[in-house]
């Protein structure tokens, strides 16, 4: 599970940032901002559906994924992705949850014109930036703090939004929920912890 997260935020975020992905093909979106506090439902256990339906367009997604914060020494790990239930189910959304800090990933990314997250745990870095292809609006955001790393992939936003805002949004919605003590660098203080009960699906 862990290689397999590596390679696709890896390739997803090399096609983000240089190259183009497929037509979007989605509904005219709805414009009203993300949510400020998390609230459910949610997706997956820990992401709102209704930040995901206003990103994606998709208002009805079908989940697959669950995280589990308590392996890999209390720094939690796994996925989360939202398809269409029309057609051929195509992905709109990835989410990852890795306990290894990719801080050289964020790097990489703001030297490739990426732009900073601000501050939403102390002692993380993060960066976010909307994709080069204009008709899958795609947008990801990367978020290091310690050993853990966040990776979010909106492989196929809403049209007329600002997806790279979205997903940097969605970003302050889950990092402090899915970001667990045991990342926490010494001496930095830890997130205050409000996480639904985990669920599947």
């Amino acid at each position: 599970m862990m290689g397999m997260a590596v390679a696709r935020v890896a390739a997803l975020t090399c096609a983000l940032v240089l190259s183009t992905a497929c037509h979007s093909g989605n509904t005219p979106s709805d414009r009203t901002p993300l949510p400020v506090v998390a609230a459910p439902p949610y997706i997956c256990g820990y992401i709102p559906l209704k930040a995901v339906a206003l990103m994606t367009g998709v208002y009805d997604p079908l989940a697959r994924g669950y995280f589990d914060l308590t392996t890999s020494d209390g720094l939690g790990i796994g996925d989360c992705a939202a398809y269409r239930q029309d057609g051929d189910r195509q992905k709109v959304l990835q989410i990852d949850l890795m306990p290894r800090g990719y801080t050289e990933m964020v790097e990489e990314n703001i030297r490739l014109g990426a732009s900073p997250l601000p501050e939403i745990i102390p002692g993380a870095k993060g960066s976010y930036f909307k994709g080069a292809d204009g008709k899958s609006n795609s947008a990801s955001a990367v978020l290091v703090r310690g050993e853990a790393t966040i990776s979010i992939q909106l492989q196929i936003g809403a049209s007329g939004r600002d997806n790279a805002a979205d997903v940097a949004a969605l970003m302050k919605l889950i990092a402090p929920k899915l970001i667990t003590d045991a990342s926490a660098p010494s001496g930095s203080p830890s997130p205050k912890m409000e996480s639904p009960s985990p669920t599947k699906g």
